[in-house]
């Protein structure tokens, strides 16, 4: 799989169902997706048993948040947020739900998006807590607690330096599947309702986490789709001297060709619950006539699949934003679907 990128066009767009006729078609093209993801993600070390070391506690106005880290097979340790509902720490009436709220690009990480510090409309996983979820917000590596020393934030080159063959992308994949085997351990968490929710960079993190992990039973996108098609900047996702997703990339930029397209990773949690939200005025990623062609080839495979009522997609005008109006939508649209386990 590969395309010219400049041929990448609203006209010559790879589309996910052509050649596809039928499901079995389908299933040999995913796994012709899948084995070029993995290609291109690089390594990525084997899971480790949930080890985690609990640094402090604090009663909220409606939760428990507890301050925690744990291993990776990386050998280093990811900082995080765990956000229990109620007054309890250790509930024992019942399994909640949990979601996984992966933030976006904030030197803050965590804090962003799960205490009063977070900026307005990036407070997520403070909405969820609060509608009854168990909430993992960790820090991705270069944020929060895991800037590099004597770097900047977002700044990947000392990852690099340790392991050249592998990607932040890979490396951020295992942290949050080491997130999920810590939700596992948790008495109170039910395994069989486990998200992922994230704006911008906790959005594509979450469906490349799900394309990889199907103990991800729903994901929210918020902002997270920029497929290579019309993309003014398409080496954002190869070697830079700041945040450099996969290294190798930019090699094949350079020679005009591009290994897979953004909705074709997307189209990997198909037929799981997935809701996407783009905007018009995203500065960030402006190419919304390219998202918009995405979106409705990942509708079309989820109705060749019979599973058209689990994908969502808005698009908006607003800027690079999660508004209230939207997350609103969006958790209902979790809550619909882990009110009923048996659909998904």
């Amino acid at each position: 799989m590969s395309y010219r990128l400049s041929e990448l066009s609203v006209e010559q767009f790879p589309h996910l169902l052509d050649g596809v006729m039928n499901i079995s078609d389908w299933e040999e093209k995913r796994e012709r997706i899948m084995r070029t993801w993995k290609h291109w993600i690089g390594w990525m070390p084997e899971a480790v048993p949930s080890v985690y070391t609990i640094h402090s506690e604090q009663q909220q106005s409606d939760h428990v948040r507890v301050h925690l880290s744990y291993e990776t097979g990386f050998g280093d340790r990811v900082y995080a947020y765990l956000l229990i509902p109620g007054k309890e720490k250790h509930p024992q009436d019942k399994l909640y739900p949990a979601m996984l709220a992966l933030h976006p690009t904030d030197a803050k990480g965590k804090a962003d998006i799960a205490t009063s510090e977070g900026r307005e409309n990036r407070r997520y996983a403070l909405d969820l807590v609060a509608r009854g979820y168990v909430v993992l917000a960790p820090d991705t590596i270069t944020a929060g607690e895991r800037i590099y020393e004597g770097a900047e934030a977002f700044q990947t080159a000392p990852f690099y330096t340790e392991f050249p063959n592998s990607t932040a992308v890979g490396k951020m994949i295992h942290d949050h599947q080491q997130g999920i085997e810590l939700l596992l351990t948790l008495g109170f968490v039910d395994s069989k309702r486990i998200g992922a929710i994230g704006h911008s960079l906790g959005a594509y993190n979450a469906y490349f986490l799900a394309a990889l992990d199907t103990r991800v039973k729903i994901v929210v996108s918020s902002c997270g789709l920029c497929p290579f098609t019309q993309d003014p900047t398409p080496n954002r996702w190869g070697q830079r001297d700041w945040f450099s997703h996969i290294p190798q990339l930019t090699a094949a930029i350079h020679e005009d060709t591009v290994p897979f397209e953004f909705h074709e990773i997307m189209s990997l949690v198909a037929p799981r619950p997935l809701f996407n939200w783009y905007t018009q005025n995203d500065s960030i990623f402006p190419n919304w006539q390219a998202a918009a062609l995405a979106s409705k080839d990942v509708d079309a495979l989820y109705r060749l699949l019979g599973y058209q009522d689990c994908y969502v997609s808005l698009l908006g005008n607003d800027g690079h934003d999660f508004p209230s109006s939207i997350r609103t939508l969006s958790y209902q649209y979790i809550d619909r679907w882990f009110m009923s386990i048996d659909r998904l």
